[in-house]
């Protein structure tokens, strides 16, 4: 399985459409950044096909030290941002399981 970083996003992007490379990595950091500041203010960012970003609260839990047992650990309540995937990105995804088999079958040997 390979890891698509943001430059790499940028070049392919940018060889798909001719727009430089700077003109598609600043749209795709504007994109982010308007993401990520809808998500700190609390706001939902719906894509539609693609998914939902929405922020959700984790209830506060006792945890334990790995290296001691013994201790419980308090955990606080905080934000975290959960993501649903939207129909067409679902479909398309659930398309891969054979490759994923593949790969790590063949990572196995």
């Amino acid at each position: 399985m390979a890891t698509i970083t943001k430059r790499e996003l940028v070049i392919k992007i940018s060889n798909e459409t001719g727009l430089t490379q700077s003109q598609v990595f600043d749209v795709i950091q504007r994109t982010l950044d308007s993401i990520t500041d809808s998500l700190a203010h609390g706001d939902s960012v719906v894509m539609r096909n693609f998914g939902a970003f929405q922020v959700k609260e984790t209830k506060a839990k006792i945890g334990r030290n790995p290296k001691n047992p013994g201790q419980d650990v308090p955990i606080p309540a905080r934000a975290v941002v959960k993501f649903k995937p939207g129909k067409e990105m679902k479909e398309q995804v659930a398309g891969t399981l054979p490759l994923i088999r593949e790969r790590e079958e063949s990572s196995k040997d």
